[in-house]
């Protein structure tokens, strides 16, 4: 194939529709740079659970070739993306006394250690632990690990990200059948935050709401740390579905009309634009109202935010907490997606385009790149020891090593 480079980061987005793989060379400034990408259509996945090995192991491979031509380079790891219905999150505490009273490194082990032991069904593991803010003795909001201060008491407040064994087990016997070792396993929501949210959104209160094509993955971000994460199984192509009955025509046709004419939100189309398109394979053109094409969209799309709306506010966090919301996925592309979302959700609302990267324009550029992106960042953190605060403690190692260590002995 090619040489082996160093210092090569490689990400593997692993999306219900598609396989997305991404390889970036780390500069000697720390800036990486996007030297390779490759993409797969999938059918072995539903809802980011693998429903079908072989064809998930193949789309894995294939994204991963093209990617590696492009690059000129070869890969034997990657840091790869999970969502689906079967993550979720919740919030927890704990509380050691201070040995010595001062608090080093060891302290901060042991209360993240302390916060993480919670009771959790026998199927599930946890692969994120994220912590929001420190309680020094009786002083809290402390963002950052409060170390060489006195104390005798020290409190983390944490949020738990927890995944079926089975689902992730699955995802990482494809990514291993297909050849290739998994580095990490980081959830898709802080992927995404990585790449897209710049210095001041990073401490305000943020929504995300990545738009997949079968899911939604939502965060929610306060102060600076992970506050609420949740995913609901609809996305993009629930409207693609809507708008192949309603004209009558196949998926993959409504997928192009969606793309090129598609609109989410009424008020920006006029009611005299007609646009040609095509039905069932034919090469001839039928001229159409777009705006019978939006009045499809639009009440699908709707749902979708008011779905995203009652969840925030069935967590616990009001909704007029949020100061702003951030759309990425393939959807967030979609005309009208954002002015729509401004309408539900009464805050700013801005496509999140993905940023501290460098490479192609139009892929570095793309909301639908944001999880691959971030996965490159979220990688050159961990490779440059200085892993950001969102990434949390010891991300699913020893999950992952035991999982390995049975996969192993399994195809043995």
């Amino acid at each position: 194939m090619g040489r082996k480079a160093r210092n090569i980061v490689v990400g593997l987005d692993m999306g219900t529709t598609k396989i997305s793989a991404i390889i970036g060379e780390i500069q000697d400034d720390g800036m990486i740079d996007v030297i390779g990408v490759g993409s797969h259509l999938c059918s072995g996945l539903q809802k980011g659970v693998v429903a079908h090995m072989d064809r998930t192991v193949e789309a894995i491979g294939e994204a991963v070739e093209e990617a590696q031509f492009m690059a000129g380079v070869e890969v034997d790891a990657a840091y790869v993306s999970l969502a689906g219905p079967h993550i979720s999150g919740i919030n927890s505490a704990g509380i050691i006394a201070v040995k010595n009273q001062e608090i080093t490194g060891r302290e901060i082990e042991r209360v993240i250690e302390a916060a993480r032991v919670v009771a959790l069904p026998e199927d599930r593991e946890i692969i994120h632990v994220l912590p929001q803010e420190f309680v020094v003795d009786d002083q809290g909001g402390i963002l950052e690990p409060p170390l060489g201060m006195s104390a005798t008491r020290l409190e983390a407040k944490v949020h738990i990200v927890t995944v079926t064994m089975a689902a992730a087990n699955n995802v990482i016997k494809c990514v291993n059948k297909a050849g290739f070792e998994v580095e990490d396993i980081v959830l898709d929501q802080l992927a995404v935050s990585e790449a897209t949210l710049n210095a001041d959104e990073r401490d305000g209160d943020v929504l995300l709401i990545d738009i997949g094509g079968d899911s939604t993955n939502i965060a929610l971000l306060a102060d600076g740390s992970l506050k609420f994460t949740t995913v609901l199984g609809i996305g993009g192509a629930h409207i693609t579905k809507d708008l192949a009955i309603g004209l009558n025509t196949s998926v993959p046709d409504a997928e192009q009309i969606k793309k090129a004419h598609g609109c989410a939100y009424l008020p920006l189309v006029n009611d005299r634009d007609v646009v040609e398109v095509s039905f069932n394979g034919n090469y001839e053109t039928e001229r159409m109202r777009r705006l019978d094409i939006c009045e499809i969209i639009e009440p699908r799309a709707e749902e979708i935010m008011q779905m995203v709306l009652s969840e925030i506010n069935d967590s616990g966090y009001e909704a007029d907490m949020i100061s702003c919301v951030i759309l990425t996925g393939g959807t967030a592309s979609l005309e009208g997606v954002a002015e729509l979302a401004e309408e539900v959700f009464q805050v700013p609302v801005r496509c999140g385009i993905p940023n501290g990267i460098e490479g192609p324009t139009e892929i570095v550029k793309n909301p639908v790149n944001a999880t691959s992106v971030g996965l490159l960042l979220f990688a050159a953190r961990q490779h440059q020891g200085r892993l950001h605060q969102f990434a949390g403690q010891g991300l699913f190692s020893r999950f992952y090593h035991r999982v390995r260590d049975w996969f192993t002995d399994f195809v043995s």
